[in-house]
């Protein structure tokens, strides 16, 4: 069978194109040497069950260890019943050994025990039998809920003293978090993590990172090797930058393009080609993307995203960086500074989901808007906006749960309805940038060739308490236009003052110039 990009599971060398698993968590080895409890924390689907499952089955394979990897999913039904839970991961932990383990390194019979003690007492009873220290992955740790959570992670910590004699000399926790919140998961105060936290006796935690772009390059030359089929440099460049390692992301796009595209293997694989698979998996959403839209309206995830589509600064306070945190270790944000959205995939999955509600409400046909040429015709859609935006802009915007970003979304709504039939829009926005930059590409062909049309606009609000936007918005497009090389654009200023004249009355356009001499189309909304 030939390897293909995985999008689902667990890798395997032997049926998929993978980057060494070994090498995505190279100080785990040493920390359990120290017979250390660490924990291992990336988003889903990022190869952390890979991973663990190599280094399971190479430390048994050294001979000085009986290691194993287990889920606890299986608990996660339980609930509150910490005793169900336990005994659904005990459960898996004989049946995984059975399949993983010599026999000599399984567990003896499980002693009965109290519910409270049941995980502790048959973990003793195996590190007591067992001729190798005992090394425990308990992935999908976070999957338990409430005093099943608080039970498991009280016992690891009451056992860890007895280690490696009486108790697994090393434990390692993997889930989509750090340790930081489990209390919160189980059911704490989030403000008193500190030392009242269940498990306090982790020696490290370990971020499973994305693939750098050399792993990007290795991973998709591995399909070249045994395909034939090449990358265009441009290609690969262009994956990277639109899923900045994401592994999931990488494979789906690679998947898209060679099995759902079905690119011919005499042809090689092009930007054009990433494109096309990226626009593909945004409108597919597929589960890995709805599981990420599904925490957008959560508050913790608002009181992060809203300030960076506003372009605004968020709260410089503890309870901010906690739900930033939060929002990294989930996979929205980037790990690192300046808070940003984690991929350009992402970004623009977050937009559309986010003006999805008031798109459903938009009738405008998009084939009415395109020119017997082929081009679009880019002023009527203006005029078409501003018409619907002095009928139904209050109205929508009061439905929109982020706010603060209310009628750029209800814009980006309106062009997603009529540019989504066959152009594509780019979203530019950012904590501090104090705006929203679109661009508008529309394919048409002319003399036998496609060609692009582009339409760049700046979406800028005037809020309660500030001077006009207009100068400031003026030099911002002219940037922005320098940068693209284009000679004109649209500058769209929203006016959400307490005094603002009604939608109908202060909507409107007006022409400007930009010190450049760049003109500008002003829209007063």
């Amino acid at each position: 069978m030939p390897r293909r990009f995985n999008t689902a599971g667990p890798c395997r060398p032997d049926w998929h194109y993978m980057i060494p698993a070994e090498r995505r968590l190279p100080e785990a080895p040493s920390l359990v040497n120290q017979m250390g409890y660490f924990v291992v924390h990336a988003p889903r689907q990022t190869g952390k069950t890979t991973a663990l499952r190599a280094l399971a089955e190479r430390l048994t394979a050294s001979g000085h260890f009986a290691a194993l990897h287990v889920s606890c999913e299986t608990g996660e039904a339980a609930g509150d019943d910490f005793g169900e839970a336990q005994r659904a991961i005990l459960s898996q932990l004989r049946q995984n050994s059975e399949f993983f383990l010599p026999a000599e390194l399984r567990p003896p019979p499980f002693p009965d025990a109290p519910d409270s003690t049941l995980l502790g007492t048959a973990l003793t009873a195996w590190a007591r039998a067992c001729p190798r220290p005992l090394v425990l992955f308990f992935d999908e740790i976070d999957a338990l809920r409430g005093q099943s959570l608080i039970s498991v992670l009280r016992q690891l910590r009451s056992g860890f003293p007895n280690r490696p004699d009486f108790f697994p000399a090393s434990v390692v926790l993997c889930g989509l978090r750090d340790v930081r919140d489990y209390k919160a998961a189980s059911g704490g105060d989030t403000q008193r993590l500190g030392t009242a936290s269940p498990f306090n006796v982790k020696l490290e935690s370990l971020r499973l990172g994305d693939f750098d772009q050399d792993e990007l390059r290795e991973l998709y030359l591995q399909h070249t090797a045994e395909t034939g089929q090449p990358f265009t440099e441009e290609a690969l460049a262009r994956a990277f930058e639109l899923t900045q390692g994401q592994p999931w992301l990488v494979n789906a796009l690679a998947r898209e393009i060679i099995e759902k595209m079905a690119v011919p293997m005499s042809e090689p694989i092009t930007a054009e080609h990433v494109e096309t698979a990226k626009e593909r998996l945004i409108l597919a959403r597929a589960t890995h993307l709805d599981s990420l839209v599904s925490k957008l309206h959560e508050p913790r995830i608002r009181r992060v995203l809203e300030p960076l589509l506003a372009g605004s600064l968020g709260t410089p306070d503890d309870t901010y960086q906690d739900d930033l945190l939060y929002a990294r270790d989930l996979g929205l944000c980037a790990p690192n500074n300046p808070v940003r959205v984690a991929n350009p995939i992402y970004h623009e999955v977050i937009a559309r989901v986010l003006a999805g509600g008031p798109e459903s409400q938009i009738v405008a046909e998009p084939k009415s808007f395109v020119l017997p040429n082929g081009r679009l015709d880019f002023d009527r859609l203006l005029r078409e906006f501003t018409d619907f935006w002095q009928e139904h802009g209050e109205v929508l915007t009061a439905g929109v749960s982020y706010h603060e970003v209310a009628p750029q979304l209800v814009l980006m709504a309106f062009l997603q309805r009529v540019i989504n039939g066959g152009g594509f829009v780019a979203r530019e926005y950012g904590v501090g940038r104090g705006r929203i930059d679109l661009l508008v590409r529309w394919p048409y062909q002319e003399g036998g060739q496609r060609h692009w049309q582009r339409h760049a606009l700046e979406l800028k609000v005037w809020r309660e308490g500030e001077t006009d936007p207009l100068s400031k918005g003026l030099t911002q497009l002219d940037a922005y236009l320098e940068r693209l090389g284009l000679d004109e654009g649209v500058l769209v200023i929203f006016d959400r003052r307490e005094k603002a004249e009604a939608a109908r009355s202060r909507t409107g356009f007006e022409q400007a110039q930009t010190s450049s001499d760049r003109k500008v189309t002003v829209l007063r909304a």
